[in-house]
């Protein structure tokens, strides 16, 4: 029996299952999409969830930024 049947040639999705949302980037900390295209990954085209998939590696769901201190204080 071929196991080839259960392949299917859309595009994965690139969930990690870390699935918590960055409350200021508003993207998931594992995947880095929105809330709007993880609910609606199962109704993409190929053509859109491989848009996505592109842009991926370009986005930073967690920036890494200084919390301030001394410098941020004075400024205020």
């Amino acid at each position: 029996m071929s196991r080839d049947i259960w392949k299917r040639d859309e595009v994965q999705s690139p969930c990690t299952d870390l699935c918590t949302m960055h409350p200021d980037t508003g993207l998931c900390l594992g995947c880095a999409r929105t809330i709007d295209e993880i609910g609606g990954w199962s109704q993409l085209t190929p053509a859109e969830r491989a848009r996505v998939m592109a842009e991926l590696p370009n986005r930073d769901a967690q920036p890494q930024k200084r919390r301030g201190g001394r410098a941020a204080r004075r400024a205020e």
